[in-house]
């Protein structure tokens, strides 16, 4: 990557943490009272979801234990494995005794069941299973350590501080804790997987149906019935954690991610995260720029099988503003890094376009390829040089 998108980066990064400062501080120029939207959490956050804008947030850094929203996490994960292709949905997964043993939430699963992906899927996002996280971390990385190391490790390549996994969970143990901000982060990058809401926006359904252990699952976001819009992700409770919830909705084209941690009570968790969706929905809107999968440009790749390569948002792309405020100056910019070599994977970013508001970078997103790209054969190089050839006489 080159040192110039480093450090635009590491910009863009500073100007979004100083977000809900500048929004307190025109609020106060307003003579308005500072925004007060989650008042019995001890930490949150409000977060349009494809700028990353900070809209609100609440002791956001302050490192406190997930409980079962660390299953973002795990989602995430069993996301990007269906999206590679190394997971499918209607793959059976046979439950390990160790699976079978978890406490706390879970869909009942027993020693040997075989389940598919899918059902598994539905009984992390659904009902918060702790024996479906585990059976699903067991066979995607043959053990719920190994998979908790990957856990980690995608803290790190997401660039964030103040997260540590133990499990893939969220039961008690030592030295296991995030940040509202943190599971923002998480669950943006979650939401890149637009199939997830399929799973977490359902709020009842049934396992095993007609057999003689058949499961009734019920959503523990209890919001996916009762806030229209609302269609994600995870609650958590243990007694230290509390009452938390990652939640996400969508209205007018517009996602927002809210996360509330440490609250007293499912009703005053619930009350602060309609809270944040209320104000984000009436102040703000966005304008739509890419969706997912969009083709942005194209690039020739003279070592590639296929020399001309469709470059794609690896996101939906939107800018943010106030209700009622022009957004009439924004443009775009792609920056391709320089080094870019052959063969690729379906998803392997290849750069990065920048929104712009003038001269303000506003975001940041990646383009990648949305193939699998080949290296070109000898045969190929032939071919071209020859015609290389012929044109230059």
């Amino acid at each position: 990557m080159k040192k110039s998108t480093v450090i635009v980066s590491i910009i863009l990064l500073f100007l979004l943490s100083m977000n809900t400062a500048i929004f307190a501080e025109e609020a106060e120029k307003n003579g308005q009272e500072p925004l007060n939207l989650a008042p019995e959490a001890e930490s949150a956050i409000l977060m349009e979801r494809d700028t990353g804008e900070i809209l609100f947030d609440k002791n956001a850094e302050e490192k406190l234990p997930p409980a079962s929203m660390t299953k973002v996490m795990t989602l995430l994960l069993i996301m990007e494995q269906l999206e590679n292709g190394n997971l499918t949905y209607e793959e059976t997964v046979r439950v390990s005794e160790r699976a079978a043993s978890m406490g706390g939430s879970q869909i009942f699963l027993e020693e040997g069941e075989e389940m598919t992906v899918e059902d598994l899927l539905k009984g992390v996002a659904i009902a918060s299973g702790n024996d479906a996280s585990v059976a699903l971390a067991e066979r995607i990385s043959g053990s719920e350590d190994a998979f908790v190391k990957k856990m980690n490790e995608k803290v790190k390549e997401l660039g964030l501080k103040n997260t540590k996994f133990q499990n893939a969970t969220g039961l008690p143990a030592d030295d296991h804790y995030s940040t509202s901000y943190d599971m923002a982060m998480i669950a943006k990058e979650l939401l890149k997987y637009e199939s997830i809401t399929e799973y977490t926006s359902i709020y009842e359904d049934y396992l095993r149906k007609g057999e003689e252990n058949e499961f009734w699952l019920v959503n523990t976001n209890k919001l996916v019935k009762f806030y229209p819009g609302v269609d994600g992700l995870k609650t958590g409770f243990t007694n230290e954690a509390k009452y938390c919830l990652t939640a996400t909705a969508e209205k007018n084209d517009m996602r927002v991610i809210t996360v509330v941690m440490g609250a007293e009570t499912t009703k005053e968790r619930n009350a602060a995260i309609s809270q944040m969706l209320d104000y984000a929905f009436n102040h703000f809107e966005t304008k739509k720029l890419f969706d997912k999968g969009q083709t942005i440009t194209n690039l020739q790749l003279l070592k590639a099988e296929n020399k001309d390569i469709d470059i794609v948002a690896s996101e939906s792309i939107s800018t943010l503003h106030p209700k009622g405020e022009s957004m009439d100056d924004i443009t775009t910019e792609v920056e391709f890094f320089p080094d870019i070599t052959v063969p690729l994977k379906k998803g392997d970013q290849v750069g990065t376009l920048y929104v712009k508001k003038g001269e303000d970078i506003l975001s940041e997103s990646d383009l990648t390829v949305d193939h699998d790209i080949d290296k070109a054969s000898y045969y190929t190089f032939f071919k071209r040089s020859m015609q290389k050839l012929l044109k230059s006489e």
